[in-house]
């Protein structure tokens, strides 16, 4: 009987999971402990997210936007709700007095730092199954995968600034 999987799905060596399914599993995992740190910080998983965007860049309301996938009614009671909170502030663009950019408050900043130590000892605790070489290489691999998937959205995941004592 033939194989039922689509053909375009990468089979896995035997004792391993196909590329599809070891993503997927990744993704659940990863999404899991985001969703729960966020909780444990009083934020909802979108908050958390929003404020990973701006650990290391002042985007524009619309570059905001297009990070999180939201649309512009979304990104305003987002940022709304955050503002309540002290988490970030809105300001205007001072290259172009129509636009508002949104940053991290030192609240917010605090909340980030804390939620992103806990994720990255998550993460390296993953990790610890691979050695230092198939680590490297996963790192350059999803550096490929999501700047290029992210340049097709407008967005260089690469230009970052140095965030703000």
């Amino acid at each position: 009987m033939a194989d039922a999987r689509p053909r375009e799905r990468a089979q896995g060596r035997a004792g391993e999971l196909d590329v599809v399914d070891g993503i997927a599993q990744l993704a659940f995992l990863v999404h899991a402990d985001i969703d729960r740190r966020a909780g444990e910080l009083g934020m909802s998983l979108v908050q958390a997210r929003m404020l990973g965007v701006l650990r290391d860049r002042v985007p524009t309301m619309t570059e905001l936007g297009a990070a999180l996938g939201l649309d512009k009614a979304s990104v305003s009671g987002l940022v709304q709700r955050a503002e309540r909170r002290d988490l970030v502030a809105r300001e205007r663009d001072p290259g172009d007095g129509r636009a508002t950019r949104v940053r991290l408050l030192p609240e917010g900043r605090r909340l980030v730092t804390e939620a992103t130590a806990g994720y990255a000892a998550a993460v390296g605790s993953l990790l610890d199954a691979v050695d230092d070489d198939d680590r490297a290489a996963l790192a350059r691999i999803l550096s490929r995968i999501l700047v290029a998937e992210a340049a097709g959205r407008g967005i260089d995941l690469l230009d970052v600034a140095a965030p703000e004592g």
